[in-house]
């Protein structure tokens, strides 16, 4: 086992997970630790930066005091995020609310005033797009899900939080100041802002142009770092509190999508990976900047410095199961009869008793909105074509196949913008734990899913190998060497024609119901 190791902290939605992670890629342990999530009217969907930190110093703690590695040979501290938050903070970097997290959507009503005008195409003002399109690759997105919106919303509806802000940080970034007591974006990190000049690599700065048609206050929003730089030295009570050296240097943030893009291994241009957590996503890195506005993906600076990435996401994945099981079958009230000690499990083995299909039962995973290919904070989830025959495996396994229909739709897409057939898939994510799901993805699919070794871990292990570039321990080819593939799925020909009927059925739903989604859930 390599002897330096780095202390990676991933916040994910459903809280932190902190790993100590050598450079060779090998987890020595890593800690979770679970944080709330706060659902509002009109889409707001909030967490406590406070509750982040005080998870994050709980989870390095245990895993520190495990010992499983000296402490001296902790060589660095590297940190991803989900990413597409805000976090407003007043002048000594306290939170003056919950941050707005990347599902929120309450300043989707906002973005038209900025973004459209007499001549609009896909809803943007004609004269301003070809800028935010050369200049950064996409633009605010309609669903209100970009910090753009955040900070709108705030301006507008909480002015006495926007008024006493002195930033407004990227949830990653907030943790960087937490950690060292400097305030920065990285490249990558200011990314979903759209207001950044990424056409030069080496040298991404703000536009003027871009932050005054946005209403953004570019006194309110930190300066810009390299991607994969130092941020600065662990702050002196940080350190003393984990028993850390002060010299520890922290790496600059990345966001999930680039942290992971990194920990599947698939690290040249069109090697594609799947990640399914909470939310899910098909990317991977490329040489080159294009937009396809109509199915809402663009190439962003990757992690990696001189990279770029396809960026992309889909709202609701690991969460449907989330949803099935604290609201169906496993609810915390006098009609169950207790949650089985690992849920997940559970639902494999049920999924795993129904056919191909689920006998024609579909799921859509729509329950937070959709982001690509579509971009529509409206649409919602639902099972179609239930009946009296249709059990609780067929509901078990229609979940496990809409999120994979939902997969290969947004498979479609990107190939479409890449040009390029993405074949194999790494598959990383909490998802990826479970093999029926990745046979599933692989006969939806059509492709080769390779599912990684310790899968859950890509968020942490892609932070470490950052870190490991950026202290010089570490080149990009390594890294795919040092990403071990547990198993390998090919797509079972018996069940091609089944899914590709059912898949066309999936994208109809959408497309004939949209209007009726609007009527239900406008705002």
């Amino acid at each position: 086992m390599n002897s330096t190791y780095v202390l990676a902290v991933d916040l994910g939605t459903g809280g932190p997970k902190v790993a100590l992670v050598s450079t060779d890629g090998e987890i020595a342990g890593s800690e979770f630790v679970e944080t709330s999530l706060h659902l509002h009217p009109g889409g707001g969907v909030e967490q406590d930066p406070l509750e982040w930190w005080d998870a994050i110093l709980t989870g390095a703690k245990r895993v520190l005091a495990r010992r499983l590695v000296p402490v001296d040979s902790i060589m660095a501290v590297g940190l991803t995020s989900q990413w597409s938050g805000t976090v407003a903070v007043d002048g000594a970097g306290k939170p003056l609310m919950n941050a707005l997290i990347w599902m929120d959507t309450r300043g989707s009503r906002y973005i038209p005033e900025i973004t459209g005008g007499p001549l609009a195409v896909q809803g943007y003002d004609v004269r301003k797009l070809p800028r935010w399109i050369r200049l950064t690759g996409g633009a605010p997105g309609h669903a209100g899900k970009d910090p753009t919106a955040h900070i709108l919303y705030l301006r507008h509806e909480r002015p006495e939080i926007y008024d006493a802000a002195e930033l407004f940080l990227e949830p990653v970034d907030y943790l960087g100041f937490r950690l060292t007591g400097r305030t920065a974006a990285s490249f990558d990190s200011i990314t979903a802002h759209w207001v950044t000049d990424n056409r030069d690599l080496t040298n991404v700065r703000y536009d003027d142009q871009l932050l005054e048609w946005s209403g953004l206050d570019r006194a309110r929003l930190p300066d810009l770092r390299p991607t994969n730089s130092i941020l600065g030295p662990l702050d002196d009570d940080v350190a003393r509190e984990l028993g850390l050296r002060n010299d520890v240097p922290v790496v600059m943030g990345t966001g999930d999508v680039h942290s992971a893009a990194v920990g599947s291994g698939a690290v040249g241009d069109f090697e594609g990976h799947l990640y399914i957590g909470t939310s899910s996503w098909v990317t991977c890195h490329v040489p080159f900047k294009r937009t396809d506005l109509v199915r809402s993906i663009a190439t962003i600076p990757s992690a990696i410095p001189g990279r770029y990435l396809v960026a992309d996401e889909q709202e609701c994945a690991g969460v449907c199961l989330t949803f099935l099981r604290d609201n169906v079958f496993f609810a915390d009230d006098e009609l169950t009869t207790g949650r089985p000690h690992d849920a997940y499990q559970a639902f494999d083995r049920v999924a795993a008793e129904a056919p191909a299909g689920s006998d024609g039962v579909i799921f859509t995973p729509w329950l937070q909105g959709e982001r690509t290919p579509v971009e529509d904070a409206d649409v919602r989830g639902g099972f179609f074509n239930l009946s009296l025959r249709t059990t609780r495996t067929h509901l078990v396994r229609a979940v496990l196949e809409g999120v994979a229909y939902n997969s290969r739709w947004l498979l479609q897409a990107v190939e479409k913008l890449t040009r390029r057939r993405l074949d194999p898939l790494n598959f990383v994510g909490g998802g990826a734990n479970s093999d029926l799901w990745a046979q599933i993805h692989a006969d939806v699919l059509g492709r080769t899913v390779r599912q990684v070794e310790d899968p859950i871990q890509a968020n942490v292990r892609g932070a470490a190998f950052l870190a490991a570039m950026a202290l010089g321990h570490l080149r990009v080819g390594d890294i795919r060497s040092r990403v071990p593939i547990r198993k390998t799925f090919t797509p079972n020909p018996e069940h091609r024609a089944r899914y590709d009927e059912l898949f066309g059925e999936f994208t109809k739903l959408y497309k004939q119901n949209k209007k009726t989604y609007r009527r239900l859930n406008r705002r």
